[in-house]
């Protein structure tokens, strides 16, 4: 099942005009291309884009011109949490009412200060009466690293944070329904220079780019199984 996006992410020049075109066209033919296939069950229009009336217009727009080009799929966004404390975010983006299905990008454990307890119980408040769920969560592991997992970028790590992600999924069934990990293979990114661990990788993959499940995906199998059984 895909999430399809348009590349509208961060802070873009909202105001231009012709990166609106940009935007609207890029939309138009992803939809226009991949509309009859049946593995796409989302539109996205943006990821982590902050908040201004310059960027509520532009990404308005883009919701309006999915739901024209294609209403027999959800429209989403994955959009940007507020961080009350430690143990609490809000989901209260404005752009969310002119979304389908709200969704946000959350990294307890990876980015920040929380430990794998903490993640357990994280708590959410969501401003909005709609279906939500998490668009990326997760954190790096170098494929066939193993230490204590308390040592970041072993598998023991990853594998720790993502069954501190589950306990705290089981808490907000009632809220959030369902999740995608970041992401499932190793890819190459030129923005992953870490000379040790990264090499030009990010190594966020439940599999290396050669393939090996790492312990994490291990986590997410038996966590999908019992949802099913």
């Amino acid at each position: 099942m895909l999430w399809s996006e348009i590349p509208v992410y961060w802070t873009i020049d909202w105001e231009n005009e012709g990166t609106l075109a940009n935007a609207r066209q890029q939309l138009k033919e992803m939809i226009n291309r991949d509309r009859n296939r049946a593995s796409i069950i989302i539109w996205s229009i943006g990821n982590e884009t902050p908040n201004s009336e310059a960027r509520m217009n532009f990404m308005t727009t883009l919701a309006r011109d999915a739901k024209a080009l294609d209403g027999s799929r959800m429209v989403s966004a994955a959009l940007e949490l507020n961080y009350v404390n430690l143990s609490t975010a809000e989901l209260e983006d404005p752009l969310a009412p002119s979304l389908d299905l709200m969704s946000f990008n959350e990294y307890l454990g990876w980015y920040g200060p929380h430990s794998f307890e903490q993640i357990g119980d994280f708590k959410f408040i969501f401003a909005y009466d709609k279906p939500a769920i998490i668009s990326e969560t997760g954190g790096g592991a170098m494929p066939g690293f193993h230490a204590d997992q308390d040592t970041r970028w072993s598998e023991e790590f990853q594998e720790a944070l993502y069954k501190g992600q589950v306990r705290m999924l089981d808490q907000h069934r009632d809220r959030i329904t369902g999740f995608a990990p970041w992401i499932l293979t190793d890819f190459r990114s030129p923005r992953r220079p870490h000379p040790k661990y990264q090499k030009g990788w990010n190594r966020k993959g439940l599999i290396s780019n050669n393939g090996e499940k790492k312990k994490a995906f291990y986590v997410l199998q038996a966590y999908y199984q019992g949802m099913k059984d």
